[in-house]
């Protein structure tokens, strides 16, 4: 998994860790939705208190394009500081020597078989991986991405773009350029999917009732406590289980459908980090329609896994 640091993200490493049947090898976290040193520190916090003391975690050395709002990317911060994650002294979780892009291609390299790769921020670490190799794709079973916007509908909302890019393909589109021309079979989940599974108060407070069965739901719920005034804007919630949705599906692909569509990235312009159908581009598979319900259950399930619910 890559991720860059925002609380989805470390929600979302967290539900890949209590998967039956998931192995996780390796986690970079990229600079991207954060501040680089606190999303490494709950990175291995997380790994450590969860049970993944033995797996490594790489810093990215990735620099983007286009920066994420600083209001965003302080929720890190948070996060690091959570009890939950502070009750021990002492944190075992390894480092990796290298950056997170040459720990990439190095676990690739090393693994028995294809691997998932699973990127919830851009896809900078992966397009630098593939630069330094380029037969790295051949050991990559799929990227599992969480980016894009094909209706262009974004949430791109900076001077002289035209707001019909995402966040993760703004950051560095030009990444997205370079994966796009691999031969690594890709599953995106755009914003007009995660879009079907809003954080909500009605969940929160359901969650909130399991907190004391649950020390992984105790982590979620205060980590959803710090995006508490999205859900203040308006009668549900601008906030969405963006990468907890892609995370899901690595473990139960059949809470969406998948469609084939033809991309291509815009990696200059007002529509920069704009995905946008074409019939010159590169075929991926698309998150369409999402089991919501399914999915609701399903990662409250993964977390409480000990109780019935």
């Amino acid at each position: 998994m890559n991720h860059d640091g925002g609380v989805d993200d470390l929600v979302g490493l967290l539900l890949l860790l209590k998967m039956q049947d998931i192995e996780l090898i390796g986690v970079g976290v990229t600079p991207a939705d954060c501040y680089l040193q606190p999303a490494v520190d709950a990175t291995r916090k997380i790994l450590h208190i969860f049970g993944a003391t033995g797996c490594e975690v790489a810093a990215s050395c990735a620099r983007g394009k286009n920066p994420f709002p600083k209001s965003w990317r302080q929720h890190a911060f948070y996060v690091d500081a959570l009890p939950i994650l502070n009750e021990r002294a002492e944190v075992h979780t390894p480092i990796a020597s290298v950056p997170a892009h040459e720990h990439l291609a190095h676990m690739l390299r090393q693994s028995d078989g294809k691997v998932t790769v699973v990127f919830t921020g851009p896809l900078t670490d992966l397009a630098a991986a593939l630069t330094i190799d380029p037969d790295l794709a051949e050991c990559i079973e799929e990227l599992v991405w969480m980016g894009g916007c094909l209706d262009g509908d974004g949430n791109v909302h900076e001077p002289g773009f035209d707001g019909t890019a995402e966040w993760n393909a703004f950051w560095d589109p030009d990444a997205v350029s370079r994966v796009w021309q691999s031969d690594i079979p890709i599953v995106m989940f755009p914003l007009e999917a995660t879009r079907n599974v809003p954080v909500t108060r009605s969940i929160l407070r359901s969650w909130a009732q399991l907190r004391s069965c649950s020390r992984e739901m105790e982590f979620v719920g205060q980590c959803y406590a710090i995006c508490a005034p999205f859900c203040e804007f308006g009668p549900d919630t601008v906030y969405y289980f963006w990468d907890v949705l892609t995370v899901a599906y690595v473990g139960r692909p059949s809470l969406v459908e998948l469609t084939p569509v033809q991309c291509i990235v815009h990696t200059d312009g007002p529509s920069e980090g704009r995905i946008a159908e074409s019939t010159y581009g590169k075929m991926v598979q698309v998150a369409k329609a999402v089991r919501a319900d399914k999915f609701y259950q399903y990662i409250t399930g993964v977390l409480t896994s000990h109780i019935n619910v």
